[in-house]
Formats: C-alpha cells, structure tokens, sequence
C-alpha cells in the first residue's frame, strides 16, 4: 500500500443537535471546533441534523400512509377495473 495517499483516520465526536446526543467514532472529516469528551481527552467536534436518536425510522414515529386509496383512484382514473 502506499504511504501519503489515504487521508488521515482519527476519533471524532459527532453530536446530534435536534436530539443532544453524542457520540464518539472514528473518521476522516474534521472541524476546527473541539469538545473534551468523557474520559478527559479533546476531539474534533461535527453537528449532524439528523442521527439515529432523531431519525423518525429509527425512534418508531416514522409516519405512514396509507397508498390503497391512491392505487384505486389510479385505477378509476385510467379505467382499469
């Protein structure tokens, strides 16, 4: 493999602004904002909108609609019965 071509791999904390959550991975994006996490040491700090303690799929309140009306209102549109 060569050396000085795969960008640089370091812990960096990502925290969910809609939910206040936070949590602490691996990546290769950077910021020049920094926060000292939980076992004392200072990491990069990156805002994401969305994670999965926000993401209506992963917290259960994933709305769903209902698509039987649509497909009969289709069907009587274009006069398949």
């Amino acid at each position: 493999m060569k050396n000085g071509i795969h960008p640089d791999y370091h812990p960096v904390v990502f925290r969910d602004i809609s939910a206040g959550m936070s949590f602490l991975t691996r990546s290769t994006v950077t910021s020049d904002r920094r926060i000292e996490w939980e076992d004392g040491n200072t990491y990069p700090l990156v805002d994401v909108d969305i994670s999965s303690a926000s993401h209506p799929f992963y917290t259960g309140k994933a709305k769903v609609i209902d698509t039987a009306g649509r497909v009969e209102k289709f069907n009587r549109r274009y006069g398949r019965s």
